[in-house]
């Protein structure tokens, strides 16, 4: 049978609300400054309940996939965006380069770390680790007026690289936006010099060390963090 979309997202909307708070709600408004309605439903909450329904209907179509968040999304509801991009990241073989464009559509109505980050480090790094061809057409989002966007961009090389892909893209994009003011930009580029620091210590060193005397503080506390002590002290003397 196929599946109600609809039905499904106004489902999974009722079973948050029944685990929300108001309390929470107003304190994760505030928070994230947001102009979404809140239902007070945690995060592990929203993915308990997001990966029981997946679970249930495994043999989802992408087609269906696709209209399951559209309805989540389309309501201004916190949970119910946070549990669209939770449903994207529960089947990555779903996502190709044809969705590219609706995966942007979604970081551009995002405007907040807490969904945009879920999209572009899990679903669009996935996308990238299975479909490797589509990685130059990120070369415009890291160059795009939007910082969310931009901010996509570094951090969907986060899975690409910890799969073994080049260095260079991600070194080009964090070299365009080193000399950013914008906090999430500057936090971004060390997020991803951070977690690549574990395996490739000598490629994030090499990278960084003529760049230290641009990088700002909150990255290169990043960079550093699993970098040899002799490195971290080279970096930050």
């Amino acid at each position: 049978m196929a599946l109600d979309a609809r039905r499904a997202a106004d489902d999974l909307e009722a079973r948050l609300a029944a685990l929300g708070t108001p309390e929470r709600a107003e304190h994760e408004r505030r928070y994230l400054k947001s102009e979404l309605e809140h239902l007070g439903a945690t995060v592990w909450q929203i993915r308990r309940q997001v990966r029981a329904f997946t679970k249930q209907h495994a043999d989802l179509t992408h087609a269906e996939l696709m209209q399951l968040v559209e309805e989540l999304w389309a309501r201004p509801v916190h949970e119910r965006r946070m549990a669209a991009v939770v449903a994207l990241e529960d089947f990555p073989a779903h996502i190709g380069p044809a969705d590219l464009p609706l995966l942007e559509r979604l970081v551009r109505e995002s405007r907040t770390w807490a969904l945009v980050d879920g999209l572009a480090a899990h679903v669009l790094g996935e996308l990238l680790v299975r479909h490797p061809g589509a990685a130059p057409k990120l070369d415009r989002w890291a160059k795009d007026p939007d910082l969310w966007v931009r901010r996509s961009a570094l951090l969907a090389q986060l899975e690409p690289l910890r799969a073994g892909a080049p260095f260079a893209r991600f070194g080009r994009y964090a070299d365009w936006m080193l000399d950013e003011p914008e906090f999430f930009i500057r936090k971004a580029i060390g997020w991803v010099l951070r977690e690549t620091g574990k395996t490739r210590p000598a490629e994030v060193f090499q990278w960084l060390a003529p760049r230290a005397g641009r990088a700002s503080g909150v990255t290169m506390r990043e960079a550093v963090k699993y970098l040899p002590p002799e490195q971290r002290a080279a970096l930050m003397p």
